[in-house]
């Protein structure tokens, strides 16, 4: 079969045309001998994963800035050898596994194959395009969020003197979240809190919408609690990129109790760190945030009672000593004086008993109420409410699956102990 293509279609001499491989293979050879070897080009991963022989397929994409629909598509490849390289290379100056999302900086060969079609092989990439990138993205959201008014409203927030009744939101599993719990446990000071998880899922794709569903479900109880407390820790910075989405950010940013993230990087500062009324670096860092708090309230209970006893001493050596001045000058004085001296003396006693009377009621009420609450919250207390502690070998058993059979557990009430043993273990009704 011959064929005789011209710059003319209608120039076309064999009646029959030319095959669809023939086609192929000239628009092939077009793109190699007239394009450039690469190219520098921009744009965002997508749909990125790696076969069993370690080449990286993927596609680059472009979206359209005001409705973000894409309007350019191309498939693109990285040779296992290639690959190896340049993702160490990309993680170790972003932070970041190059995945699918990222905005990028490559130069590609342009590459058509005849049963492939047309495609892009990455052969060098440039990371500080994508650092750069994720710099502005967070800097548009921040200033985005300053002109609607929300970005400081949480950090305007007041965070309650006896903050211990807190919301976590956190993956369950996550060894964060256990180093958060046994931090508030055995905190140095014996404080309790009581925490309430609300569990989500902490990357991915689907974690913004988690993490959002979660502060929805602590917003139907927020009279229940004092704060909230979002936790993670450990994984690669692109982790984080849900805590970089507006969505996300502006829930935090506008939800009506303080929210504490502890998310785990130390050099990464995220949208929802910044809008957010406390940034601790991890959750551990969380917990002692929050015991501090508490201990610094104590101290200044202990401050104030030690202010009464002091204020009240002075208050009664100065009355005595008026009293003692006034009684050394109705000696020298005269009946008439004596009796108008007896008289302003008892004035002024009356009125400095009422006065004295009214300081002291005023802080025995503070002091009162402040003790009775740290009383209510105390270990001791809530076993007198008819709550018990199991203990295994001396430690806080938080779950049936803890025990098995044959197991010896010790009971602990208000006024006394039991030693217990576990002869069957019953099914939960469902």
């Amino acid at each position: 079969m011959t064929s005789n293509i011209t710059n003319n279609s209608h120039s076309v001499k064999s009646p029959l045309g030319i095959s669809l491989s023939e086609l192929n293979q000239q628009v092939r050879d077009a793109i190699r001998d007239h394009l450039p070897d690469t190219y520098w080009v921009r744009a965002e991963t997508s749909d990125v994963r790696r076969n069993q022989n370690g080449h990286c397929y993927l596609e680059f994409i472009e979206k359209d800035t005001k409705n973000q629909n894409i309007f350019a598509r191309a498939r693109g490849v990285i040779w296992s050898n290639t690959y190896e390289m340049l993702s160490a290379y990309f993680q170790s100056e972003t932070g970041q596994q190059f995945t699918s999302g990222l905005s990028v900086l490559v130069r590609v060969s342009v590459e058509f194959h005849e049963l492939y079609g047309y495609s892009l092989s990455v052969v060098d990439i440039d990371p500080s395009f994508t650092i750069g990138e994720i710099a502005r993205n967070r800097q548009l959201i921040l200033r985005q969020l300053e002109e609607e008014g929300v970005l400081t409203l949480n950090k305007e927030l007041t965070l309650s003197e006896l903050a211990n009744r807190i919301a976590v939101i956190s993956s369950p599993t996550a060894a964060g979240y256990e180093d958060f719990c046994d931090q508030l446990t055995n905190n140095p000071y014996g404080f309790v809190f009581y925490t309430k998880l609300f569990p989500a899922i902490m990357q991915g794709d689907r974690a913004e919408a988690s993490i959002i569903s979660m502060l929805e479900k602590i917003y139907e109880y927020k009279d229940n609690f004092d704060a909230v407390a979002i936790i993670r820790g450990g994984g690669s910075s692109s982790d984080l990129s849900c805590f970089d989405s507006y969505l996300l950010s502006t829930n935090c940013a506008q939800f009506p109790l303080p929210i504490i993230s502890g998310i785990g990087h130390e050099r990464d500062i995220t949208v929802v760190d910044a809008v957010a009324h406390t940034r601790a670096k991890t959750p551990t860092a969380v917990a002692e945030f929050l015991i501090s708090h508490t201990s610094e309230t104590a101290a200044e209970l202990m401050d104030l009672q030690q202010r009464l006893v002091e204020e009240s001493d002075l208050v009664i050596q100065a009355a005595q000593n008026r009293l003692n001045e006034l009684s050394r000058r109705m000696i020298h004085s005269s009946n008439i004086f004596v009796r108008e001296e007896l008289s302003v003396i008892q004035r002024l006693s009356v009125i400095l008993k009422h006065q004295t009377k009214q300081l002291l009621q005023r802080e025995n009420h503070f002091v009162s109420e402040k003790s009775q609450y740290i009383r209510m919250v105390s270990p001791e207390n809530i076993l007198k409410r008819g709550y018990t502690l199991t203990l295994k070998d001396g430690k806080i058993i938080k779950s049936e699956k803890e025990l098995s059979e044959n197991d010896v557990f010790e009971t602990v009430f208000a006024d006394g102990k039991v030693e217990s043993i576990i002869i069957k273990r019953l099914k939960k009704n469902k």
